[in-house]
């Protein structure tokens, strides 16, 4: 068994990236299979999402018990410090987590001289890719050496937009950057598809966004839809995916039908 890694990408902020990489890799573990999940951005949102970063201060973060923020982090294995296998937490049944660090944002000045250093989360990987059927892998709002480092290790992009017009903006640099590391790091990669995330069908103006994204991507637009909904929001606060918060409400339904998608291929 070898994992089919995935890359949860965006350049811009703000579009449900770090949300959709937590709960899908949430919805893949409920269905039963063994996933791992990278965080590959400085803000270690993922992290803190999954209760593993700083305490937030606030009366949802007592509905869990947290592990210990972590020692190590996914910083120590590209600077070649540690292995993968010594930073992974398990983080509940069939999750398990590489956490992050705000130290990850001097990774781009630190390894500029590092020969290969595009390739160094793909060979670190490599070492534990048999042990999990899914990897996820949460990257910055940047199209910098972090998210070139998880285009080049993955077979499958992910990228969530709004469906609002300024969704679209940057959306075609982000696919051009992807077929430039696909023509020289990872022949392999493909775009596994346009997931419209923050979605409103109440409102015309999303409706108009949701078809102007249909058209222009075509066949690469998920059949699911990520729906407004509250509790994505709080979620994170609480330390916990959305099927441990709210696993009735309608983010909860959407990511586990998101997840079953990738799971039947698309």
């Amino acid at each position: 068994m070898t994992a089919l890694k995935i890359s949860v990408v965006n350049q811009k902020g703000g579009v449900g990236k770090t949300t959709t990489a937590v709960n899908l890799g949430a919805a893949l573990a409920m269905k039963g299979h063994s996933v791992l999940l990278v965080d590959m951005d400085p803000q270690s949102n993922l992290t803190t999402h999954l209760g593993l970063g700083e305490k937030i201060d606030s009366d949802l973060s007592e509905s869990l018990e947290k592990p210990p923020v972590p020692e190590f982090t996914v910083y120590d294995v590209l600077k070649g410090q540690k292995k993968i296998s010594d930073v992974i937490i398990n983080r509940s049944k069939g999750l398990d987590v590489v956490p992050a660090s705000l130290f990850l944002s001097a990774a781009d000045l630190e390894l500029g001289g590092v020969i290969g250093r595009e390739l160094i989360l793909k060979r670190a990987l490599s070492e534990i890719s048999d042990r999990y059927e899914y990897i996820v892998i949460d990257c910055p709002p940047a199209l910098g050496l972090l998210s070139i480092n998880a285009l080049a290790a993955v077979e499958m992009v992910v990228v969530p937009v709004q469906s609002e017009y300024l969704a679209l903006h940057g959306v075609r640099q982000l696919l051009d950057t992807i077929e430039q590391v696909r023509s020289v790091y990872n022949p392999t990669l493909t775009v596994g598809g346009v997931l419209i995330c923050l979605h409103d069908g109440r409102k015309r103006l999303a409706r108009a966004v949701y078809d102007t994204i249909k058209a222009y991507f075509g066949d690469l637009v998920c059949k699911n839809v990520i729906r407004t909904n509250v509790s994505l929001a709080e979620a994170p606060a609480s330390g916990q995916t959305i099927f441990e918060y709210a696993p009735d409400s309608t983010g909860a339904e959407d990511y586990l039908a998101f997840g079953e998608e990738i799971i039947n291929g698309r």
